[in-house]
C-alpha cells in the first residue's frame, strides 16, 4: 500500500484545512499504516501528530515542506531573496527529528525574509539523518525545469544526490489541471532517468475529502482577504488535492509504478521515537555538597524556624509526609526552581500572589514563601496537588504584579540561560461567531445580516452544532433560510481551524539543556524580539519539560501602587499578615460595595453578599467558590442556611464535621475527597483519582470508581440503600466541586483589595484609575463608585495633572493626561519631565513656548483644549477659535530668538487671541464626555436633580419609571426583521439597562439616541448578573 508523504494540517495556518486526530482517523479508515505531516515551514503539530498516529498503530513520519532561499539565508534584499523554494524534509530517526527542529529554527531566527528560510549550506551541515524530496511544483528543480534550464536542474539534481545519496528522491505530483505541475512533470521525469535518481510520489493534501474543496477554497479566501466572486484570487480548486485513498492514489499514479513504490521504500526506512513522558527537570546550581533532596529540607526546616513552628509537632508531621512524597516523585529540583523565582522576586519588592491553585494545599510551598496560605488552618489538602503517583509536573502557577512580569522573566532567562528558556505559543482558532462573520464576508453576504447572525451564538457556547440544535431563534432560520443554512454549514466546517499563533498570556519554559535540542523556536508574531516555541504547552509537557505559568495579575500592581501611596500620604508601611478580621472590610462585604475587589466585582455578586452578609473569612471563600455556573444555583441555599432560614441535614452523622464549615452544602473538591476517605476508606491518592474520574466524565474509570467507593461505604457499615443514596447526592457535587486551595489563594487577594479600599479609599481608587481607568467603559464605573464613596473626580488640568491619574486634596482624583483621547503617552511623559525640570506653567504662552514634542499637534492640542486642560489659562471656546494662532506660536516658539530671549531673562511673547462667546456649560460637559469618555465638570441632568430623584421609581418584579439620559444604543435585528434596541440610561445615581422591543421602539425611533432625555415607564426584569428594564412607553423631556 502506498503511503502518503506530502500532507498538510491545519498547522498550515489558513492554508490546510485537517484537524490532526480528522486526517489520522481517515488514514486509520482507508488502512494507511504509515502517514507524513509536512506543514508549510513549522512543526507546530509534529508532538500532536506522532502521539495520536501512535494511538491508532500508524507509524508516524515527521516532516516539513520547508522553504529554501535561493542565496544565503542571510541575503534580504527584494525580489530576488523573496523567492524561495520549496522542499519536502523527513526525518528518518531521532537524530532526523533533531536536525529537523534545528532547520526549523534557524530557518525562523536567521533566514526568516517573508517566509523561514534554510539554505543549502544549512541543510547540508544537517543532513544526517534526513530524507530529502525535490518538492512540489514550487520547488527549485521543477522551478528551473519551466525556466527552460535542464542542465542546471540536473547539477542541483546530482549536488542534492551528492549530499544525501539514496535518501534524496525526486518528488512528482500529478495535479494536471496546474499549469506549473504540468510544465514541469515531464522534465522531472527525465532529471530522474538521466541522474539515476530515485521517483517518490505525492499528493499534496491540503484536505480530507473531495467535497471538502470548497471549505478550503473559503479558507484560503479568508486567508487572503479576497470573496469567491472575485476571478484573479489565490486558490487550489482547479484541481484535487484531496486526501486520496490507497485506490485513488495508485489510479492516480498508475503510469508511475516505480514512483507508488517508493512511498513504502521511504516509509520501510523511518523508524522515529521521541523521548515523551520523561521528566526533563532543569538542572538548579546547589550549594557544594548538597542533593536536591537534602537542600530543599535544609531550606524548609529554615522556613519552620523564621515562623517559629520546629516544635509544632502537628506541622512537622506534615511537613515530613510532603518531603517524603516530593523525594519519592523525585519533584525536590522543581520545588526549589519555584522557591527561587519567588523569592528572587519578593527580595526585588516585586508582588507575588498569595498562590494560585493546588499548590496552596503544601505546607512545604508555604514554608518555601512560594505561597502564603497555611494549608493546616484552612484544612488543605496536599494530595490535591501531588499524590505518590504522579509521573508528570505538579502545577505551580505563579502570579506576579503584571507591570513587573518581564523582570520575573529576564532573571529566570539570565539565571538558566537563554537558550534553555522561551515563552510557549498559542494557537488561536476560529471561533463560532468569527466563523460566521468571515464566511459570510467571502461569500459577500451583507455585513448587518452576517453580524446579527452571528450575535445570536451565546458567547463561550462550545460549538455552531450546539448553538443550532439549543437556540431556538437560530434553529429556525437554519431550517427556514437556505441562505442562513449555507453559511452555518460551512461556517462549522471551519470552526476549530487554527487561525494564527501568538504568544501565551503566561506559560513559559526551562529546558534541561538547549531547547533547540527538542523544541523547535521562532520569533513572537508581534514582536520579533521575543523568542517563543513552536509547540504549545501540551506538547511541551509531553516533552517532560517544565512549564511554569508565570501571569501577570493587574490586581497585584494595584494593591502594591495603593501600598506606596498610602506609604507616600500616612507614613504607613501596610503589611498583610494572617488575620482576616478587620470591621471596616466585613462591612464592605456586607453592604456589596466590592466594586474594584479582586473576583467580587460583578453584579451578581455583590447582590449574593449584600443577602450573605459575611462574618469570616470562610465565608469569602465559599462565594468565590461557589460563584461559577455549576454551583451558582446553590448560593441561595447556602445563604439561608447561614442565616438559619433552612435547615440543614446530612444522609450520614460522619458527613457532618466534613460539611460543616459550610453549612452542610458540598462546596470544594477537597471535602469530596474527604467524603471518600472517612465514609468509603479510600486513601486521599483514591480520593484524588476518584474526583479525577468524575471531573473528566471517563465513563469506564467512573463505573469502577463508583462500584469501588459504595463497597467501601458498605464495608465501613453504611446501608446498601443509604450508601446509594450517598453516591447519588455525592456524584453531581463533584462535577462542579471547585479547588478549596485555589478559593482560598484568591480570598486573600479578595480581602487585601477589599482592606485598601474600606481603609485608604482614596489611595485604592486612584491605584485602580491607574490600572483600569483608560478603557472609557471601566472608567465610568469607576468615576460612579468614587463618587460614591465621596470622592471627587477633577478634570485635567495642565499644571495639577500628572500622565496618570493623582491624588489631589481634599478627598479628589484628578484626570490624568493619558486618559484624554489623541493624547499619546510620549507627549503625556513630555509634559510630565518639562514641569519636573521647569516648574508649573505660568502661562499659556510658557507652555506653548517650553513644549516643543512633535506629538504637540492640532489633534492633540485640540484634545487637551477640549478636555478642559488649560481652563487656568482661558476659555475652551476661545482657545479653539484660536487654535491655528496656538499652533504657529508653539512652532516659531523653537526659533533660536525667542529660546535665547528666554534664556537671558526676556518676556515671553504675548500671545494676542481673538475674542468669542466663551463655551456653554453644556458644550464642555460635551467635549469632556468625547474626550475622556465621561461627564467631569457636571451633567447633563444637573438642572434636573430632584426631579429625577423624585421620578425614578424600581420595585423588583414590578412597575418601573426611570428619568435619564440615553448614553448608548444598540439595535439588534430580531428573527422576524424587525429592529429592537438596548440602551444604557444614566439617571444620575444609577444607570439602567433599558430593554426596548420592536413595538414600542417603532412608536417613536427618534427619542433613542445618545444625548435625549428620556421619561421611561416600563416593568423590571432581574437576571443573575444584573436587572433590566422592559421599556412599555417612553417620551423625550425637553429642556428650556
Amino acid at each position: 500500500m502506498p503511503v502518503h508523504l506530502h500532507t498538510h494540517s491545519h498547522y498550515s495556518l489558513l492554508d490546510g484545512l485537517p484537524k490532526i486526530p480528522e486526517l489520522l482517523d481517515l488514514a486509520k479508515e482507508y488502512g494507511y499504516k504509515a502517514l507524513a505531516l509536512t506543514d508549510h515551514g513549522n512543526l507546530y503539530g509534529a508532538i500532536e501528530f506522532y502521539k495520536e498516529a501512535k494511538k491508532r498503530d500508524i507509524k508516524p513520519i515527521i516532516g516539513v515542506e520547508a522553504y529554501l532561499a535561493p542565496r544565503s539565508r542571510f541575503k534580504k534584499e527584494g525580489k530576488i531573496d523573496a523567492l524561495n523554494f520549496h522542499l519536502t524534509l523527513l526525518a528518518k530517526n531521532f537524530i532526523g527529528y533533531q536536525n529537523l527542529v534545528k532547520l526549523v529554527t534557524l530557518a525562523n531566527l536567521e533566514g526568516f525574509y517573508y517566509r523561514p528560510r534554510i539554505d543549502k549550506e544549512l541543510l547540508f551541515e544537517n543532513k544526517e539523518g534526513l530524507i530529502v524530496l525535490s518538492g512540489c511544483p514550487s520547488g527549485q528543480i521543477p522551478y528551473l525545469l519551466r525556466e527552460k534550464k535542464f542542465d542546471e536542474a540536473v547539477q542541483v539534481a546530482l549536488e542534492m544526490k551528492s549530499v544525501f545519496g539514496d535518501d534524496f528522491y525526486i518528488e512528482i505530483q500529478n495535479h494536471p489541471h496546474i499549469k506549473d505541475n504540468v510544465l514541469s512533470l515531464p522534465g522531472l521525469l527525465k532529471v530522474a532517468e538521466v541522474t539515476k535518481i530515485k521517483k517518490v510520489a505525492t499528493q499534496d493534501s491540503h484536505y480530507l475529502r473531495k467535497d471538502d474543496a470548497e471549505i478550503q477554497d473559503i479558507l484560503m479566501a479568508i486567508t487572503t482577504g479576497t470573496k469567491l466572486s472575485d476571478p484573479n484570487r489565490l486558490t487550489l480548486k482547479d484541481d484535487d488535492f484531496s486526501f486520496l485513498s490507497p485506490e485513488e492514489f495508485k489510479e492516480k499514479f498508475k503510469e508511475f509504478p516505480d514512483a507508488l513504490e517508493n512511498t513504502i521504500e521511504i516509509a520501510e526506512k523511518v523508524n522515529i521515537e521521541l523521548p515523551l513522558g520523561v521528566l526533563r527537570m532543569p538542572k538548579f546550581d546547589l550549594p557544594l555538597g548538597e542533593t536536591p533532596e537534602s537542600y530543599l529540607r535544609k531550606l524548609v526546616w529554615k522556613g519552620l524556624k523564621e515562623k517559629g513552628l520546629e516544635n509544632e509537632q502537628e506541622i512537622i508531621k506534615r511537613t515530613e509526609y510532603e518531603l517524603e512524597i516530593i523525594e519519592k516523585t523525585k519533584f525536590s529540583s522543581y520545588f526549589l526552581v519555584v522557591s527561587d523565582i519567588v523569592n528572587w522576586a519578593k527580595s526585588r519588592g516585586i508582588a507575588v500572589g498569595p498562590a494560585r491553585g493546588s499548590v496552596a494545599g503544601s505546607i512545604v510551598a508555604w514554608l518555601l514563601n512560594i505561597s502564603d496560605v497555611n494549608p493546616l488552618k484552612y484544612d488543605l489538602l496536599f494530595e490535591r496537588f501531588l499524590t505518590p503517583d504522579r509521573v508528570s509536573f505538579p502545577d505551580i502557577d505563579i502570579d506576579i504584579a503584571d507591570t513587573r512580569r518581564d523582570e520575573v522573566f529576564k532573571y529566570i532567562e539570565g539565571k538558566y540561560g537563554k537558550n534553555k528558556v522561551a515563552q510557549i505559543i498559542t494557537f488561536g482558532t476560529i471561533k463560532s461567531r468569527a466563523a460566521i462573520r468571515d464566511v459570510g464576508r467571502v461569500l459577500d453576504y451583507p455585513y448587518q445580516f452576517c453580524d446579527q447572525l452571528a450575535k445570536l451564538v451565546p458567547m463561550g457556547m462550545e460549538s455552531l452544532k450546539e448553538a443550532v440544535e439549543t437556540i431556538r431563534e437560530l434553529k429556525d432560520l437554519y431550517l427556514k433560510n437556505e441562505k442562513v443554512k449555507t453559511l452555518i454549514d460551512y461556517a462549522m466546517h471551519l470552526e476549530g481551524t487554527i487561525r494564527h499563533a501568538s504568544v501565551h498570556a503566561c506559560g513559559l519554559v526551562i529546558g534541561q539543556e538547549d531547547l533547540i535540542k527538542l523544541v523547535p523556536l521562532q520569533r513572537a508574531p508581534q514582536d520579533e524580539e521575543k523568542i517563543i516555541t513552536q509547540y504549545d504547552m501540551h506538547s511541551i509537557e509531553d516533552l517532560g519539560m517544565l512549564k511554569i505559568d508565570l501571569l501577570g495579575l493587574r490586581n497585584l500592581t494595584i494593591i502594591e501602587n495603593t501600598k506606596e501611596l498610602v506609604l507616600k500620604e500616612h507614613g504607613i508601611k501596610i503589611e498583610f499578615g494572617e488575620k482576616f478580621d478587620d470591621e471596616k472590610t466585613f462591612k464592605i462585604f456586607q453592604e456589596g460595595k466590592t466594586v474594584g475587589v479582586f473576583q467580587l466585582e460583578s453584579a451578581g455578586m455583590r447582590r449574593y453578599l449584600k443577602a450573605l452578609k459575611p462574618e469570616r473569612f470562610e465565608d469569602i471563600i465559599a462565594m468565590i467558590a461557589l460563584y461559577r455556573p455549576g454551583p451558582l444555583s446553590l448560593i441561595p441555599s447556602y445563604i439561608r442556611r447561614r442565616h438559619k432560614e433552612e435547615k440543614i441535614t446530612y444522609l450520614h452523622p460522619k458527613l457532618e464535621a466534613i460539611l460543616k464549615e459550610t453549612y452542610g452544602i458540598a462546596v470544594y473538591q477537597e471535602q469530596l475527597m474527604k467524603i471518600a476517605q472517612v465514609l468509603a476508606g479510600f486513601s486521599l491518592s483514591e480520593a484524588d483519582v476518584l474526583r479525577k474520574a468524575i471531573g473528566k466524565k471517563i465513563p469506564e474509570l467512573l463505573i469502577e470508581q463508583k462500584m469501588k467507593m459504595i463497597k467501601g461505604m458498605i464495608e465501613n457499615g453504611i446501608s446498601p440503600s443509604i450508601a446509594q443514596a450517598i453516591w447519588n447526592w455525592y456524584e453531581p457535587f463533584a462535577r462542579y466541586g471547585f479547588n478549596k486551595s485555589h478559593a482560598t489563594a484568591y480570598a486573600i487577594l479578595s480581602y487585601q483589595t477589599a482592606y485598601l479600599k474600606a481603609n485608604f479609599p482614596l489611595e485604592f481608587m486612584t491605584a485602580l484609575f491607574n490600572a483600569e481607568g483608560y478603557d472609557i467603559e471601566r472608567a465610568k464605573v469607576l468615576i460612579d463608585e468614587a463618587r460614591s464613596l465621596g470622592i471627587k473626580i477633577l478634570p485635567p488640568d495642565i499644571n495639577e495633572s500628572s500622565a496618570e491619574f493623582v491624588m489631589q486634596k481634599p478627598n479628589s482624583i484628578r484626570y490624568g493626561l493619558l486618559a484624554i483621547k489623541n493624547v499619546g503617552e510620549n507627549l503625556a511623559l513630555a509634559i510630565d519631565e518639562e514641569k519636573q525640570r521647569g516648574g508649573y506653567f505660568e502661562s499659556l504662552e510658557d507652555f506653548l513656548t517650553r513644549i516643543k514634542h512633535k506629538d504637540l499637534n492640532k489633534k492633540s492640542l485640540e484634545s487637551l483644549i477640549k478636555a478642559g486642560t488649560f481652563d487656568r489659562f482661558a476659555d475652551r471656546a476661545v482657545l479653539l477659535f484660536n487654535l491655528d494662532k496656538l499652533l504657529h506660536f508653539n512652532q516659531t516658539s523653537k526659533s533660536t530668538s525667542i529660546r535665547q530671549r528666554t534664556l537671558f531673562g526676556g518676556p515671553l511673547e504675548k500671545l494676542s487671541l481673538n475674542k468669542v462667546i466663551p463655551a456653554t456649560f453644556e458644550e464642555k460637559i460635551k467635549w469632556e464626555k468625547e474626550y475622556l469618555g465621561n461627564y467631569i465638570s457636571g451633567h447633563p441632568l444637573d438642572k434636573l436633580k430632584s426631579v429625577v430623584k423624585n421620578f425614578v421609581s424600581i420595585k423588583k418584579s414590578q412597575e418601573a419609571k426611570i428619568l435619564g439620559i440615553v448614553e448608548e444604543v444598540k439595535r439588534k435585528i430580531t428573527k422576524n426583521g424587525e429592529t429592537m434596541i438596548h440602551a444604557s440610561i444614566d439617571a444620575l445615581e444609577r444607570k439602567f439597562d433599558v430593554l426596548v422591543y420592536p413595538n414600542v421602539y417603532q412608536k417613536d425611533t427618534s427619542i433613542w439616541k445618545e444625548g435625549k432625555i428620556l421619561e421611561i415607564f416600563g416593568k423590571v426584569k432581574q437576571e443573575d448578573e444584573s436587572e433590566k428594564i422592559i421599556c412599555n412607553q417612553a417620551s423625550e423631556l425637553k429642556i428650556s
